[in-house]
């Protein structure tokens, strides 16, 4: 079953560089799991949204 996802523009590059990041296995890019941790790191410090 597929689900239909409202993502933001952040929450999506960070999917997509996820999925970068694991098709680089077994090098595992280094600049690749750098940029995974700000991106993560910025996500969850900014404030939730108000989603009705």
């Amino acid at each position: 079953m597929k689900r239909i996802l409202e993502l933001t523009e952040r929450e999506y590059d960070l999917i997509e560089t996820v999925r970068n990041y694991k098709r680089s296995y077994p090098r595992g890019e280094p600049n690749l799991r750098w940029s995974l941790r700000v991106m993560l790191e910025d996500l969850l410090e900014e404030p939730l949204e108000d989603r009705v």
